[in-house]
């Protein structure tokens, strides 16, 4: 047995310190563990039998403070608050610069140890706390990070400046030997860099942060229901439960998942689905969390509040979609492991080689040395995935399309094959009549024993006919017996014998010749009408199938209707190959099959559908399907009518991998060039520091492009 465990920890400083967190939580055998140093939450499952307290000890010991979630006062979260890494660049500044200033000011108290000393002291002391305690817990738990390679740096030149103070106190060269400016400078503008990082990043996760915005804080509960001591009473929305009945006013938010029982609406899903125009909604129509009515009021029983509304399931996924890490990070992850130690060996070589081998001064050796330190950069690999993945599930939320986890993007991006379920999926799910040819003159007695035969009947196409001829005038026919055989039809039998079936071929004549009808009626075994149904393929359906096909995916209709029926869609969409007739075994059959051939989506809305969507590489479920299909599959298209979704979700997909390359290159090629660079003595320890701050920000505004990806429109 697991508990899913939330802590607030403070002290992460960079996605460093977040990977340090993990890999010690998952070397004590935690699940699903997620890290934000952004936010400072941290997320697992804790294993039974392992104390909770030893897990913050471990965490804590890593130079982190971790202590038990808890929410924010809703009203104190709103006052603004200084950030702590705020608070130690402002002071870090107002030292560093006059310690910078003795650079271009000739007053002599600048220029004098004893006052560089003090100035630098504040600073030193403020990267001890800031970075030296994340190092010294990075290298106990093994994996160095980059607090390690800042406080090398800074500690070297400001240690190296009080040796030069002590041993040429009083002459002429000292200037040229005390680095406390270098060693200041070097924290103030890692501690810039990190502000501006954060607040990036931040960027990324507009998605996340704008479900949380439109999560319903209140409700209007109906107490004593139809009853004259009926009420209203207003309460949090997280303490409704499920059959409860709310009211909700023209301008007010869903505050839970129901079924409304009362009223007409227009509703504003957007926010939800993607979906731009109003839905109109009445009686037994679903209704979600979250969402605004526009106009007018309804009843709604309450299905679903709290944490089960689909709103607070979107926010959980969103929230933690990088716990499944693309198999690209992989690589990431691989150097970032081994960048620090190497990094500390190319710098003391750079030290050893440039004095001893180049016969330079031990100062210049060691600027150089510590400009290796400082220019490396693991954070912008560590970066460059989860960035990326962030802004292109968030992108994909904003626009109705929910993806679980990033590794999910990875696949869909290569899939070579896509294959659709009919019903629900290419159509619209709504059976309806087509075409009636009635044979026998007397329509007004056919359309009465419909009428009244099909309301015996659970057949989906026996529910249409019955709403349909409900208002079919009435006759003196007395049935004496009506029996159904489920899935064939219905018979019956009048006072004087007449003997009455409405259902399939198969099921009213036996040896009728093939019609390729779909249900008939007979009287006395006798023909008096046939009748089709359709269910009408969804608008954008075809311009979807084209759009997939001009990628070079090859698209495949999979179902378990009549071939005839598949045939006429699958052509007239024009779908490269056709399946029909499939039970679910045999759907995950040939879902398999091109598994072999090549990475395969699979798109379906029913329980038939989840052993195929579970099978496939990227299972896809629209949302008008069953629980099982949304449950199994790996995205949800949220929007109900329209296809849209699944073309923003591969392209989105394409530019979220695009940019987790491009994001990759530019880390290890900023380092490729700036290391040798600094080893040769082209960039000095303050450059270098700087260029090392902003290379995250970089990584993290390539990111944000995704935001700004034009995205395909197929109507």
């Amino acid at each position: 047995m697991s508990e899913k465990i939330q802590l607030s920890v403070s002290g992460m400083t960079c996605a460093s310190c977040a990977q340090n967190i993990s890999r010690k939580l998952e070397s004590k055998g935690m699940h699903n563990v997620f890290v934000n140093y952004n936010s400072g939450e941290v997320e697992f499952e804790l294993i039974e039998g392992i104390p909770l307290d030893q897990i913050l000890t471990d965490i804590n010991n890593l130079g982190y403070k971790a202590s038990l979630y808890q929410e924010l006062d809703e009203s104190n979260s709103k006052k603004w608050k200084w950030d702590s890494t705020e608070i130690r660049l402002i002071i870090s500044a107002i030292f560093t610069i006059p310690l910078l200033g003795h650079m271009f000011l000739p007053f002599h108290l600048l220029h004098q140890p004893a006052f560089q000393f003090i100035l630098a002291i504040p600073v030193m002391f403020i990267g001890l706390n800031h970075f030296g305690k994340s190092a010294w817990g990075s290298i106990k738990s093994g994996h160095m990070n980059m607090d390690v390679l800042i406080t090398l740096g800074s500690f070297s030149a400001f240690i190296y400046s009080i040796i030069a103070w002590y041993l040429y106190y009083g002459t002429n060269e000292i200037s040229n030997y005390l680095f406390f400016e270098t060693a200041a400078t070097i924290i103030t503008l890692v501690l810039l860099g990190n502000i501006i990082e954060k607040r990036s990043l931040k960027k990324t996760q507009s998605a996340l942060t704008h479900l949380t915005k439109i999560q319903p804080f209140s409700a209007k509960k109906i107490e004593n229901a139809l009853t004259e001591k009926e009420s209203i009473v207003e309460l949090f929305a997280h303490q409704l439960k499920v059959n409860d009945l709310i009211l909700v006013n023209t301008g007010d938010k869903i505050p839970a998942d129901g079924l409304i029982y009362e009223g007409n609406v227009e509703i504003d899903e957007s926010m939800m689905t993607g979906e731009s125009l109003p839905i109109q909604k009445t009686i037994n129509d679903q209704v979600l969390s979250g969402t605004i009515v526009l106009n007018g009021y309804i009843k709604v029983i309450v299905q679903g509040s709290g944490t089960n509304t689909v709103l607070s399931k979107m926010i959980e996924v969103v929230k933690t979609s990088s716990l499944r890490k693309p198999e690209i990070q992989r690589l990431g992850d691989l150097v970032s492991s081994w960048f620090v130690p190497i990094v500390i060996l190319i710098s003391i070589m750079t030290f050893l080689i440039s004095h001893f081998y180049f016969i330079l001064p031990i100062s210049d050796s060691l600027l150089r040395s510590i400009a290796v330190l400082v220019i490396s950069c693991p954070c912008a690999m560590g970066l460059a995935t989860p960035t990326a993945v962030a802004v292109g599930i968030g992108r994909s939320a904003r626009k109705g399309v929910l993806v679980k986890g990033g590794d999910t993007l990875e696949k869909l991006s290569g899939i070579k094959y896509i294959v659709f379920d009919k019903t629900g999926t290419l159509t619209q799910g709504k059976v309806s009549v087509k075409e009636i040819n009635y044979i026998d003159n007397d329509i007004e007695k056919v359309n009465f024993l419909i009428s009244i035969l099909e309301k015996y009947s659970n057949h989906p196409f026996a529910k249409v006919l019955a709403e349909k001829f409900s208002g079919a005038k009435y006759l003196p026919i007395h049935f004496t017996e009506i029996n159904e055989i489920a899935g064939h039809g219905v018979s019956a039998k009048d006072k004087e014998g007449n003997f009455y079936k409405i259902g399939s071929q198969k099921f009213v004549v036996t040896d009728l010749e093939s019609h390729g009808h779909q249900v008939y009626v007979t009287i006395n075994d006798q023909i008096v009408a046939s009748i089709d149904f359709e269910d009408p393929v969804r608008v954008d359906a075809l311009s979807m199938v084209s759009y997939f096909k001009e990628k070079g995916i090859k698209t495949i209709l999979l179902s378990g209707d009549r071939p005839e029926v598949c045939n006429s869609i699958g052509n007239y969409l024009g779908i490269d190959e056709i399946f029909s007739s499939q039970l679910p075994q045999m759907k995950v059959e040939v879902v398999e099959k091109f598994q072999k051939l090549g990475k395969t989506a699979m798109v379906g809305d029913g329980i038939n559908d989840a052993p195929a969507l579970a099978i496939a590489e990227v299972g896809i479920a629209v949302n008008s399907g069953t629980q099982i299909a949304i449950q199994t599959a790996d995205i949800i298209l949220l929007s109900k009518n329209e296809l849209d979704g699944l073309a923003v979700a591969y392209t989105i997909s394409r530019e979220t991998l695009k940019t987790i390359k491009q994001n990759l290159f530019w880390a290890l090629a900023y380092n490729v060039v700036a290391i040798p660079l600094a080893a040769a003595g082209f960039l000095n320890p303050m450059l270098a520091s700087l260029s090392m701050a902003f290379s995250d920000v970089i990584v993290i505004g390539n990111s944000l492009r995704i935001h700004f990806k034009k995205l395909p429109a197929l109507k």
